[in-house]
């Protein structure tokens, strides 16, 4: 999809400074898995467990995302650089299926980046066998009584086996590319029970998501649900607005499903009404005026999802959806990127969660969606989800 004609200009100005940057970040950070940075610099997942749990390091859930730009950039520019650094990162993933334990329900964002998008373009076997193994795993995690996937293994905060999270409607388009792939039915019966589960009970009527919804793992039903990553029980989370925004557009372009796209476009509605002037996105929507976190990486992802609603309406509605897009889009190139070389980093002030003890930091999964989002408007994105 062409963007409107008098924002060509910008789109094409940022694809180069991506390019440029990507052109000397991925020869140094080329031994890596990054994600975030420490003072300026690239950290390594692929090599350091900081908490000693098995869902750390090698397995953390972003592990896929740093695979991704390199990816989006040999697509884009065809340097084979970036598919040799690209499989250095596939490669090291390896290590995740022979620790197992560590890997839960985010094996779609660590697979679909890297070896889906790597048999995409290269029909690379051992892709396509990486990333069927995974599709595995997460068929594997479905509960069948409660119709989700479960989230997560074993946490600190009790009995957490019917815990399902708004975040999974990313990774459930790995079960329907093993559909489309294999031929066989089941994966995508899995995506579109736990698509259709989480529309009906995290989607609220004002169109905000909650981020945990528990459910009983022995007869279903719902039990009660968490504020998680927000601020709490019933607030916002606008990381978490985005997962259902965007995810029910993967869902509504893998099946077709008219509801998939009315829910997205009912997130999509309460997102941009919440939008500030500033065009700077808060960690929930509804937190305390003051401290005033924010995540920069909600609203790339938010971008994404609204370019992609934007792709599946009538002409009346296209500059509703496109307009939010780019008053975020260009907010953070304006105001909450670095193209220097102080920094390895692209998008700066992120937030992984209200309650994190640390906030405004780079995450790698907001330099990934922003460069998938200014390449969608380009026309000439990889989409592999």
């Amino acid at each position: 999809m062409q963007v409107i004609e008098q924002e060509k200009p910008w789109v094409d100005q940022v694809i180069q400074k991506l390019t440029d940057k990507m052109d000397w970040v991925s020869d140094k950070s080329r031994d890596k898995i990054p994600y975030t940075t420490q003072d300026g610099v690239h950290d390594d997942r692929s090599g350091h467990n900081p908490s000693g749990n098995d869902a750390d390091g090698i397995n953390w859930w972003t592990n896929g995302f740093w695979g991704g730009m390199l990816w989006q950039m040999y697509h884009v520019t065809g340097e084979e650089k970036y598919k040799q650094y690209a499989n250095l990162v596939e490669d090291k993933l390896d290590a995740c299926f022979e620790q197992f334990y560590g890997l839960h329900h985010d094996v779609g964002f660590m697979w679909l980046p890297t070896s889906v998008a790597n048999y995409q373009l290269t029909q690379n076997p051992q892709s396509r066998k990486r990333a069927l193994h995974a599709a595995n795993l997460l068929a594997g995690r479905y509960n069948p009584v409660g119709e989700f996937i479960r989230a997560w293994n074993d946490l600190p905060e009790g009995d957490t086996r019917g815990w399902a999270i708004i975040d999974c409607m990313f990774n459930i388009p790995l079960l329907y590319w093993a559909s489309a792939e294999t031929g066989d039915p089941r994966f995508r019966q899995i995506a579109e029970r736990h698509a259709d589960t989480v529309m009906n009970t995290f989607v609220r009527p004002d169109g905000s998501v909650n981020h945990i919804v528990e459910f009983d793992p022995f007869v279903g039903g719902v039990v009660k649900t968490y504020g998680g990553q927000g601020y709490e029980d019933g607030s916002s989370w606008t990381r978490g607005q985005t997962w259902g925004l965007y995810g029910f557009m993967m869902s509504y372009r893998h099946t077709g499903k008219e509801e998939y796209l009315h829910t997205a476009k009912r997130i999509a509605h309460y997102f941009i009404a919440n939008i500030p002037e500033s065009g700077i996105i808060h960690v929930d929507f509804r937190q305390p005026k003051e401290p005033a976190y924010e995540d920069s990486t909600a609203a790339a992802i938010a971008a994404c999802g609204l370019i992609e609603i934007a792709k599946s309406v009538g002409e009346h509605e296209k500059d509703l959806y496109l307009n939010a897009a780019l008053k975020l889009l260009r907010t953070l190139d304006e105001q909450r990127t670095d193209w220097s070389r102080d920094c390895d980093c692209i998008v700066q002030n992120g937030s992984a969660a209200y309650h994190n003890a640390t906030h405004h930091q780079s995450i790698i999964y907001g330099d990934y969606y922003f460069m998938e989002a200014v390449l969608k408007l380009k026309g000439d994105e990889l989409y592999f989800w």
